[in-house]
């Protein structure tokens, strides 16, 4: 039995009555992406459009100037194949001017630089357009925490955030996603040559099986190992998932309302 298999015609119309549920409840009628050029941002305006309609959309495209070009071109397919409005927004002044402060900073305080600052863009063009910003992120990013806090995991609503990578590149396909979107190897496009698989050290399609039964059954790091898995990218998986925990909450907070002054 192929677990990842769904219905995904009831995938996508769940998923858009979910989209309309979260616009309501929020009173408003138009949304703002980041379309980056990868497979998740596709199919996040894929489904927002099955929604809403193309008019209520707007993508935005936030390169750096270390960004690659095909991504752009992958994102204007995105945008052709459904009709709607995209703008462009460099982002190279907007983070230079902060990282020449740090001229020595590591790659990862740069990268996270960059994905907070499209975010903060967004949520201003947001503001400027009375919408709401629609997320991209899916389950297996936020399980291994390879995501940005208030970066590239900040958003409103996030319709594809209850689906492993596996299952987004299949909706892809099924909701007509370009081909050379869905095909390309995934990127945060943060430098140069970058790759998600290669920074995580191991694949998508391996996290997924693993998590699914990790995350989804309970099972141990031995019961999984069982099951014909490499033990230490069963451990690396395990190790991922439980240093990133803080990201998939609320700041905690101490409670402390309860303590009542002395009595004179």
């Amino acid at each position: 039995m192929d677990r990842f298999e769904l219905d995904w015609e009831r995938v996508a119309d769940e998923a858009a009555a979910f989209i309309r549920e979260r616009m309501a409840a929020a009173r408003r009628d138009t949304c703002v992406i980041g379309l980056s050029g990868g497979i998740d941002s596709a199919v996040s305006a894929f489904l927002a459009v099955r929604a809403l309609g193309p008019e209520k959309l707007t993508a935005f495209t936030l390169p750096y100037r270390t960004s690659s070009g095909q991504s752009l071109t992958d994102a204007l397919s995105v945008v052709e194949a459904l009709g709607i409005a995209h703008e462009i927004i460099e982002i190279t002044p907007m983070v230079d001017a902060y990282s020449g402060l740090y001229p020595d900073a590591s790659r990862l305080r740069r990268a996270n630089m960059m994905a907070r600052q499209r975010m903060a863009v967004l949520y201003d063009q947001s503001e400027r357009l009375n919408a709401l910003v629609i997320g991209t992120g899916n389950l297996t990013e936020d399980l291994v925490g390879y995501t940005t806090m208030w970066g590239d995991m900040a958003c409103a609503f996030n319709p594809i955030g209850d689906l492993y990578k596996t299952q987004i590149r299949r909706l892809a396909a099924h909701l007509g996603v370009p081909e050379a979107v869905r095909m390309k190897p995934p990127s945060a496009d943060l430098w140069q040559g970058q790759t998600d698989e290669d920074e995580l050290g191991f694949t998508y399609e391996m996290a997924d099986r693993i998590l699914l039964l990790m995350h989804d059954e309970g099972l141990s790091d031995e019961e999984i190992a069982a099951r014909g898995f490499e033990a230490e990218t069963v451990s690396r998986v395990r190790a991922r998932m439980q240093a990133s925990a803080f990201k998939r909450c609320m700041p905690p907070v101490p409670r402390l309302r309860h303590l009542a002054a002395p009595s004179a």
